[in-house]
């Protein structure tokens, strides 16, 4: 027998044997709290929510200095050169910036904490009081990390603003929370300049990039803005250094405004103590985190996800490397061709990613397969369906010497699109779909946490741990989180329920944040503290546990739905608007995490429809029959569109695709309420058909 065959076999055995022997690893243990009645579960390894990891650490600013104490010489922040930028014209005439950059130049730990007590001193230098706010308004960068952590030595809380948030929702945030200073980049300067007039209380702006200098008109509309670079506040601080203010755990270190679902953004208050349960959670589920670390900073660090990852990965020692979605890997569209990523570059073990993100990965990858065709397509594909096999568990599947023959045969150069290097991909901030965790696994060959959690929660409340191989679901709560399921009576969500308790998932710990800044009424009906003094926090989501205490997420009990690009829909109130056409007569719109669009199902107008199609002389046998024709559907479109206009709707509201229904819904037919309120899942079940179809 040849050695394939025995390196094959024996992985098959010692497999076979160790299933038949082993029981279903408990990852959360059930827990008497207090409160409201409900279904609790915690972390089996932890038998109390965990506050810190770190000995006698209680603020991210005590964290970050004990580890350049730790690390001094260690490579910290990377930034990539930037050789060349241009723009090029395409066939059409549409113009694209593109990218040559060069290799990560590198800050150690020393070097970054100089800066940072240089950045904290200049802030002193440039007239910021005690008391008051900063606001870091700009895309992820190492001075954003630099200017977070300044801010911290000076016990300044920090205002996160979404670089990408609207005049509108931009005003409210700063005026809102009376920032004084805001440190940002030279392209949102330029935002700051347009509605300079709006701004309240904003006396100083810190410009990152020294190009603002040669734009002499920025910022004139505001006489009462001292203007100065980023570089000029370091030398400040540098020639006139101050002791640093340090803070309290109890202190607020962020308040992170979120992008503002049903209206204006709502500012979430962080405590350092919040933000520090979650690093030290996640740093007791990620096996082996360590010095040898590097991690690719590529997404919003005004996102906890992100926020929390920068703040572990110094206290492990990694390194971080900076770089941008639209520069992620070698064909992404900002970079030139024949030229590098930011991934190929820097080769990252570790990975925070959005399942928007993953699913690129996982689209680019099958695209270039597919348009290749042949013998490589045919390899790939039963490399993939082994590999797959042997993940749903076949003793048939590629295992041994067959899945190392395969990785480099085939997946080693998939695995080069992020660098070849991940051993551990983090998604979080909205579900991730089965087909793409699996296709991640098998190609990158690295297992994926997926976690779950809110702003509201400092991104902690269940994570998947790296041995967990299963889809659909988020992993079993953080040692930092007790996570509690309360009935929801009106959607038929009881903790009774068999052969699995659902309800409303409720998140309790040290990682629970103060509530909404000024908005008291907001934070007292979403935020609870029981009568043993733990802080909970009501999601609105629905979820289930499973017998190994790990969630899953079932549906939400407020109709809004994050999409997969992270935008969020008021179902409701796009209901409202477009219900104002004359052509609908009732009107279900339906969106998923797992896609970019909305699609509805619509309810026709009889009479409107039918007065409309003798106008245009359209001969049609039933009713159902005209909700079947295009001309119809593209009148209804038509409608929907002028409504939705009418109504300032984003274009991610609008229904891309639609169904056209002839028969109303009665309380008779089970599909609306006696108050004639949509049945949203009794609608979901009886048209899934027409839904899947509309995703199609």
């Amino acid at each position: 027998m040849g050695p394939y065959y025995i390196g094959a076999i024996i992985p098959l055995v010692l497999a076979l044997i160790i299933q038949n022997t082993k029981k279903e690893k408990k990852r959360g243990l059930a827990l008497d709290v207090g409160g409201e009645t409900g279904y609790a579960i915690r972390n089996s390894r932890f038998a109390s929510p965990v506050e810190t990891a770190w000995e006698g650490v209680t603020t991210l600013a005590e964290l970050f200095e004990q580890s350049c104490e730790k690390y001094t010489y260690n490579k910290l922040l990377g930034t990539r050169k930037l050789i060349t930028k241009e723009v090029e014209i395409s066939a059409d005439g549409r113009s694209f910036e593109k990218v040559h950059f060069g290799d990560y130049e590198w800050l150690s730990y020393g070097q970054v904490f100089e800066s940072v007590c240089n950045f904290a001193s200049g802030l002193v230098q440039l007239g910021h009081q005690r008391g008051e706010r900063a606001a870091i308004f700009a895309d992820t960068c190492e001075e954003w990390f630099i200017a977070l952590q300044g801010c911290f030595r000076r016990n300044v809380s920090v205002v996160t603003i979404y670089a990408s948030l609207g005049e509108e929702a931009l005003c409210h945030s700063f005026n809102e929370t009376e920032v004084t200073t805001v440190i940002c980049g030279y392209k949102e300067l330029k935002k700051l300049a347009n509605i300079s007039g709006q701004l309240d209380t904003v006396k100083r702006i810190i410009c990152m990039d020294d190009e603002f200098q040669l734009d002499n008109p920025l910022g004139s509309g505001s006489s009462s803005w001292a203007i100065t670079s980023f570089s000029n506040v370091e030398k400040l601080g540098r020639q006139h250094p101050v002791e640093a203010d340090l803070p309290l755990s109890a202190d607020i270190a962020v308040i992170m405004y979120t992008s503002g679902s049903t209206g204006l953004p709502k500012g979430v208050m962080m405590t350092h103590g919040n933000v520090l349960a979650t690093a030290s959670a996640v740093m007791t589920i990620v096996p082996g985190l360590g010095n040898q670390d590097v991690y690719l900073a590529y997404l919003p660090l005004a996102h906890i996800l992100e926020l929390a990852a920068e703040t572990l990965m110094p206290a492990i020692g990694s390194s971080i490397g900076y770089g941008s979605p639209l520069t992620l890997t070698d064909t992404s569209n900002k970079i030139k061709k024949g030229t590098k990523g930011d991934a190929t570059i820097l080769r990252p073990t570790l990975l925070a990613a959005v399942p928007a993100i993953l699913d690129r990965v996982r689209d680019g990858v099958r695209k270039k397969i597919d348009a290749t065709g042949g013998l490589s397509k045919k390899l790939f594909d039963l490399a993939y369906a082994r590999r797959l096999s042997s993940l749903n568990g076949s003793w048939f599947g590629a295992w041994g010497l067959e899945k190392l023959l395969w990785d480099l045969l085939v997946f080693r150069k998939v695995r080069a699109i992020l660098g070849g290097q991940i051993r551990f991909i983090l998604s979080g901030g909205a579900p991730l779909s089965g087909d793409t965790q699996r296709f991640i696994n098998i190609c990158l060959g690295a297992p994926i946490g997926q976690g779950y959690g809110l702003t509201e929660t400092c991104a902690g409340g269940t994570f998947s741990e790296y041995d967990d191989t299963s889809v659909g679901r988020v992993g079993a709560p953080l040692p930092c989180s007790v996570i509690k399921l309360v009935d929801w009576p009106e959607g038929g969500y009881l903790i009774t329920n068999s052969p699995k308790p659902r309800g409303e998932i409720v998140v309790g710990g040290p990682n629970v944040t103060l509530g909404y800044f000024k908005n008291q009424e907001k934070t007292k009906e979403v935020y609870k503290v029981d009568e043993r003094g733990m802080r909970w926090f009501y999601t609105g989501d629905i979820g289930q546990f499973h017998g190994d205490g790990c969630l899953e997420i079932i549906d939400r009990k407020k109709d809004i739905v994050k999409l997969q690009h992270g935008e969020y829909v008021s179902l409701g109130k796009v209901e409202a608007a477009l219900s104002i056409s004359p052509y609908i007569d009732n009107i279900m719109l339906h969106a998923n995490s797992f896609h970019s669009f909305c699609v509805a199902l619509v309810v026709a107008s009889q009479a409107a429809l039918e007065a409309w199609a003798s106008n245009q002389g359209i001969l049609y046998s039933y009713f159902s029959d005209l909700c079947e024709k295009e001309e119809t559907l593209k009148e209804v479109s038509s409608s929907i569109l002028k409504a939705a206009k009418a109504a300032r709707l984003e274009k991610f509201e609008i229904p891309a695709r639609m169904k056209l229904l002839s028969e109303a819904w009665t309380p008779e037919s089970g599909l609306v309420t006696a108050a004639l309120k949509l049945k949203r899942d009794v609608i979901r079940k009886t048209f899934s058909d027409d839904l899947n179809k509309l995703y199609s």
